[in-house]
Order: C-alpha cells, then structure tokens, then sequence
C-alpha cells in the first residue's frame, strides 16, 4: 500500500506542475477563472443591481418576479384619447396574438381597444393580455431630488464634513502615534492598550455623555458637532503608531543632530514616510464619515445642515416610502468613495501590511 502510494506521488506531482503551451489552458486555468468570477459576481453583483434598479419606476420596483434590467411599458397615442395608453399583447381564444391598447382595468377584466380601430371595445381577462415593455431608464429618480430636495445642500454638507474631519483626524491621530512610537517614556505600553482598549467601548454608551457636551459648546445643529467628537479614533492611532515603529531610528537621530525642531522632524521626515499608512486611514476616515448616520441624525435637526445619509432618511415616510428615490441618492453616495479608493487603493496593501494591522 505505501510503495502504491509513493509511486503515485510522481504523477500527481507532475500534474499539477505541468507546464501549459501556448494557448492550451489547463484545468487549474479553468477552475481559477471560474472561482475568481464567482468572486467577483458575490462581490459587485449586488451594486451592479443597485444601480440598474436605481433606474427603475416605483411600479417597476415591486413587480414580481424582478426583473435585472430597468423595463418600462410601451404606450401609445389613441385617437379618442386625451393620454396615450398601455400597449399589451393579448392571445385571443383562437390562438392569434394582438396588440391591444388599455383603457381601463375593471376587476379581473381589461377594457381595450385596437390603436388601428378604436371605436370598438374589447374585453380581455386580465391573464391573457401580458404588458409589451422595452429597455427604459427613469433618469427623473436622479434629477427629482437634485431639484425638489435640495439634495446638492447635503452633498455639500457631507462633503465638508468628510474632508475637514478627515484632514483634522489624520493630524491629531498622527501626533499621537508619533509619540507613542518615537517617544521613550515610562508607561508608553500601558497607555498604548488604553487606546486600544477604548474600541471595546459600544458607541452606544458614549451618546448621551457626549450630546451633552456638544450641547453645552452650543454645537449642536451645525456642521462642527458632527466633525469634531471622532476627531481621534484608536484606530488610527493603532495604525499610524505601528507603522512608524518601523521608521529607522538613525533617521530621527540624526535630523536630531542637524538642530531639527521635533515639529520638523515630525513634519519633514516621520510624514513623508509615514505616506502609506496615511493613506489607508484616509480611505477608513473618509468612509466612517461619509457613511455616518446615527450620530448626525441626532445633533442634526435643521434641513440645511443635514447630511446625505440624514436626507436620505428624508424619503422614507409613515406610510410611503419612496425607494425609487432612496436607490438613486444612494448610487450617488457611493461615487466618492469608489473615486477615493480608486486613486488610494494602492496605499492598502502597503499601509496595512507595514502596520502589522489585520
């Protein structure tokens, strides 16, 4: 049984080292092209359907089954009618398909009437005639809200917060961890786990200590409440700190010896170096801030300072709730994140691989 075993080893591994010719796949091709597609539909499926759906009718949102395409139903001008009516195909008892206009629907039975004939009125069980579609965007679901909603307030809104707070979160979260990691003091270590130990904390506890504040700084209702309480963020801190960890001492030392302030040192060589990782918690603060909603909807109570993930709450009435909307505006939210990661993405796997983060 071994000696069958060992002879078999060769030929395994001779499969599965085989070299391929030019143009010959071999089934390891195949098996990695399907596994890397099936993760890419698991991955981008759901957006790619988002934006599609983003395009459809409030009607063509709930009809079942769904459809992947945004469909609209043809409709045609009527002689005798004021509004052009839906086109339906319709298959008579004796077996022939027809193109029938609707008047009305009165039960289980439709009224129509032939676009060539309209004098005559034809009543057809609601099963028989199926709806003639075509490809049909519903770009209204993008300009309505731009014009009747004031969606460019909050886009500017959140734009503003996302930059400022991202800017001043990279420079007090970058101070930080040039001290903890450059710094040699008694208690660096102990002070390290406390930071880390405060992402244990639920941000559901913090709310009501830190709406207090914010009040008594009379911050509430502006733009700065929702900036200024995750300035700092243990996270960054983390990461930051352990990226210049692996910054060479001998640097530092010898900026030291050239009469280098720690401001510069800090400014014009930790900086610098510390590029990848400053990314990285760029791309992290710029989506926690950009997709932040309970916080702001709770300091934020005027309609000009919300934001857009406030104002998409905005769609969502008591009793209606106007997803052909809501789809729309939140295609829109993920266009600067997708540009961020697109310009950045090349600082992730450096930044986070450097840090030691996982």
């Amino acid at each position: 049984m071994a000696d069958a075993t060992a002879q078999s080893r060769p030929g395994v591994l001779a499969m599965l080292t085989a070299r391929r010719g030019r143009g010959k796949l071999h089934w390891t091709d195949v098996f990695s092209y399907i596994y890397l597609g099936l993760g890419v539909l698991l991955m981008f499926g759901p957006v790619i359907w988002l934006a599609l759906s983003s395009f459809k009718t409030p009607a063509g949102l709930v009809e079942f089954p769904p459809t992947l395409l945004p469909l609209g139903q043809i409709s045609v001008p009527v002689e005798g009618y004021d509004d052009p009516l839906l086109l339906f195909s319709v298959t008579t008892e004796t077996g022939e398909t027809r193109e029938l206009a609707q008047i009305r629907r009165i039960g289980i039975v439709r009224q129509m009437v032939d676009p060539a004939a309209p004098d005559e009125r034809i009543d057809v069980p609601i099963d028989a005639a199926e709806p003639i579609r075509e490809f049909d965007m519903a770009w209204e679901n993008y300009t309505d809200p731009l014009q009747r909603f004031d969606f460019t307030r909050y886009l500017w809104n959140s734009v503003v917060v996302t930059v400022v707070a991202t800017a001043i979160t990279l420079l007090i979260n970058s101070m930080a961890a040039y001290g903890l990691a450059i710094y040699d003091f008694r208690g660096r270590n102990g002070i390290m786990l406390l930071v880390i130990g405060t992402l244990m904390i639920p941000i559901t506890v913090i709310l009501v200590p830190v709406y207090l504040v914010v009040t008594q700084m009379g911050l509430v209702n502006s733009l700065w409440a929702v900036i200024l309480p995750g300035a700092a963020t243990p996270t960054g801190v983390f990461l930051l700190r352990q990226y210049m960890l692996t910054i060479p001492r001998d640097l530092i030392e010898a900026a030291r010896m050239d009469k280098a302030s720690e401001w510069a040192i800090y400014w014009k060589v930790v900086m610098p170096l510390a590029m990848p990782a400053l990314a990285v918690l760029a791309i992290f603060s710029v989506m926690w801030r950009w997709n932040d909603f309970l916080w702001p909807l709770i300091v934020l109570n005027r309609s000009e300072v919300y934001t857009l993930q406030v104002g998409l709450n905005a769609f969502q009435g008591e009793l209606n709730v106007q997803w052909h909307y809501i789809l729309a505006m939140t295609v829109v939210t993920l266009i600067p994140v997708v540009v961020v990661f697109a310009f950045l993405q090349r600082f992730i796997t450096t930044g986070i691989a450097a840090s030691g983060m996982k």
